[in-house]
């Protein structure tokens, strides 16, 4: 099944020519099929690429998915023309008082700040305490994963020593989860960050359990017990040049960055980047729209505003 997008977004000519099944919106509303309702939350600057990456991964499955792109208001973004914001994106104030079966949150590159440092995160903070009534499964991604567990379950991140970057080799701590359903024993996922988060302050919360780590990454997946808020800290969804472009990146501005892990053929860049997380990717992706959104949420979306009203006036 297709993944339905905006008319003309730019992602759709990309997933075109990977035979990627894309549906536009005009398309789509001639069709007698209520599609999966994801919210995108994207937080990092270049926003045409996560979004692509993303959509990708949405689109590669059985499951006809409507994505809505949304974007921070309290953040003026320098790397997305304010023309594609315009056309493709909407603001908190104008989904709020909608309601999804999934959401996605990306990670940014503020992770060295204090979370309260970055300029949005009071707005972050009342879109994460929004998901809990308007939305049916969270998946936070990387800094987006670090600012849920903070906010939601008080995990702080911690610096590193340097910058963690590569593609490292997971196992699974709580076998039989559905998320990582037809995983392999070991599995590979890019990491790119600059702080991690703590096994034992995960292990001391009740709500929360871990699901997947690494020996040199760490904890990699977090969840609550029903996979209401899943917590992803690396980047599954990276295209294969996307650490050689941040490693390029950071070599320019003379920061005299570290080879990515098991990354470059002979640790060597000058050589092709080998993909070796793709299928993971797909997979986990796959995984999260069937076992966590479409077989649990409620076909009829006012019935999470009937359970909120609930809540709201027990």
């Amino acid at each position: 099944m297709p993944i339905k997008i905006p008319n003309d977004l730019p992602a759709a000519i990309t997933l075109s020519n990977e035979n990627i099944f894309v549906m536009t919106q005009t398309r789509a509303v001639t069709q007698d099929i209520r599609p999966l309702r994801i919210l995108l939350l994207n937080l990092m600057p270049t926003k045409t690429v996560t979004e692509t990456q993303l959509a990708r991964l949405l689109g590669n499955t059985p499951l006809q998915v409507e994505l809505e792109l949304m974007h921070t208001s309290s953040h003026v973004s320098k790397n997305t023309p304010i023309s594609h914001l315009r056309s493709f994106y909407k603001t908190f104030d104008q989904v709020k008082d909608e309601f999804f079966d999934g959401m996605i949150i990306t990670g940014a590159p503020v992770e060295t700040l204090a979370f309260e440092a970055v300029d949005y995160w009071p707005e972050l903070c009342e879109i994460m305490e929004w998901s809990k009534t308007h939305v049916y499964s969270t998946l936070h991604i990387c800094w987006g994963a670090q600012a849920a567990l903070y906010y939601h379950y008080g995990i702080k991140k911690h610096p590193l020593d340097k910058k963690l970057s590569g593609v490292f080799a997971h196992r699974l701590d709580r076998n039989g989860n559905m998320l990582f359903r037809g995983f392999d024993d070991v599995f590979m996922v890019p990491h790119s960050r600059h702080t991690t988060v703590s096994e034992e302050e995960i292990r001391d919360n009740p709500a929360l359990k871990i699901l997947s780590s690494s020996p040199e990454a760490g904890v990699y997946a977090v969840s609550t017990e029903k996979g209401k808020q899943i917590f992803i800290t690396g980047h599954s969804e990276y295209d294969g040049e996307t650490l050689d472009a941040e490693y390029r990146r950071d070599l320019a501005a003379g920061k005299n960055p570290d080879i990515p892990v098991n990354y470059y053929p002979d640790d060597d860049p000058s050589k092709t980047p080998l993909v070796s997380w793709r299928s993971c990717a797909n997979l986990l992706y796959a995984n999260w729209l069937n076992y966590f959104v479409y077989q649990e949420t409620p076909y009829d979306l006012k019935e999470m505003e009937r359970q909120a009203l609930s809540l709201r006036d027990a």
